[in-house]
């Protein structure tokens, strides 16, 4: 499930973006802004989805060990011990 949600995340994110780019090309506020009906500006809906969708995209990110913090927490060296202190010092 944490993949899934990590590509839905990815798919909102890069719909959003690309809107975003078109947008940009049509008017001078480069698509963050959109003007509501009292004839003001606020910011555009797609800036929050956008964001939203990366954060959501960074929270999965470290459930697989994608971000630097999340690989100190991946242990290295599959199916062998740590060695000891004394490893190696007497020898069968």
């Amino acid at each position: 499930m944490p993949l899934a949600a990590y590509c839905v995340a990815y798919q909102h994110s890069r719909q959003a973006e690309e809107r975003l780019g078109e947008l940009a090309a049509q008017d001078e506020s480069r698509g963050l802004l959109v003007k509501v009906k009292e004839g003001h500006s606020r910011r555009s809906p797609l800036v929050q989805i956008a964001a939203s969708a990366a954060a959501d995209m960074l929270r999965y990110a470290s459930e697989f060990g994608m971000t630097p913090a999340a690989r100190t927490r991946i242990s290295a060296g599959v199916g062998r011990e740590p060695a000891g202190k004394f490893d190696g010092l007497i020898e069968s």
